[in-house]
């Protein structure tokens, strides 16, 4: 069984969308968040955009701001960051599933 299958929700909506309906949800405003975090609100509304990519750092604190799942926030980064790569690609999805299975010899090499 493949790790495709084990997962049982997938949220496809972007990382940013999904931290903007959370900050919303929260009833926080775009600069007390941005506050919170350290960074200019146009960084952030940037970010929920989807126009700017936070750095994973950054990601692991918004779940913490916003009492988030840390796994579902990252993992949800993780794959805008290869649907980003890969979504144009003439041979994007047959790729995907390759590396998948390097993943997988990867580890079991290093086992």
């Amino acid at each position: 069984m493949t790790s495709f299958v084990k997962i049982k929700y997938i949220n496809l909506k972007t990382t940013g969308e999904i931290i903007r309906e959370k900050r919303e949800e929260k009833g926080l405003l775009l600069r007390e968040l941005a506050a919170s975090l350290k960074i200019d609100s146009a960084i952030l509304s940037k970010l929920e955009r989807g126009e700017r990519k936070p750095a994973k750092e950054q990601l692991i604190k918004i779940a913490k701001l916003l009492g988030m799942n840390k796994k579902e926030l990252v993992l949800s980064w993780l794959s805008d960051k290869i649907v980003f790569d890969i979504a144009d690609e003439e041979y994007g999805v047959e790729a995907l599933k390759i590396a998948e299975k390097k993943i997988e010899y990867l580890k079991k090499k290093k086992s």
